[in-house]
């Protein structure tokens, strides 16, 4: 079981990397002179590969957070109420991702309609997200 918690960790903390920089780039995106072809260019092939990357990384995160879940009984049974939160932010999280998908879509047909600030606070959204399911699962508070 250690191992398989192990590389949940792994593929979670690599999963969180992309969430937290794809909407970085993001910012960089929205700031982006029209006249700079070159650069949006470049920006929106790194976007698309980080997305490729987290995408494929969130997969393993999910397979073996479920294993833990289902076959190890960890988060089952009375008193762990923490567990239902994780999920529930989880599923957010996983709306996030789609978000981050569709905001790339935008910015490739360049239909980009937001601020450069917006997608600044957008940015913060998994990392509170992160902060939120560690104190879960860490001090089991409910």
């Amino acid at each position: 079981m250690l191992w398989i918690k192990s590389l949940h960790i792994v593929f979670v903390a690599s999963w969180f990397a992309g969430l937290f920089y794809l909407p970085r780039i993001f910012v960089n995106l929205a700031q982006v002179e029209p006249a700079s072809q070159a650069e949006r260019d470049r920006l929106l092939l790194m976007a698309r590969k980080l997305a490729r990357f987290m995408t494929i990384l969130a997969v393993p995160a999910l397979g073996l957070g479920l294993w833990l879940w289902l076959y190890y009984g960890i988060g089952k049974g009375p008193g762990n109420g923490w567990m239902h939160a994780k999920l529930l932010l989880v599923l957010l999280l996983l709306g996030y991702h789609h978000a981050c998908q569709r905001l790339l879509k935008g910015f490739e047909r360049g239909q980009n309609r937001r601020s450069h600030v917006w997608f600044r606070w957008f940015n913060e959204v998994p990392v509170l997200m992160m902060l939120v399911i560690v104190v879960l699962v860490v001090l089991k508070p409910f």
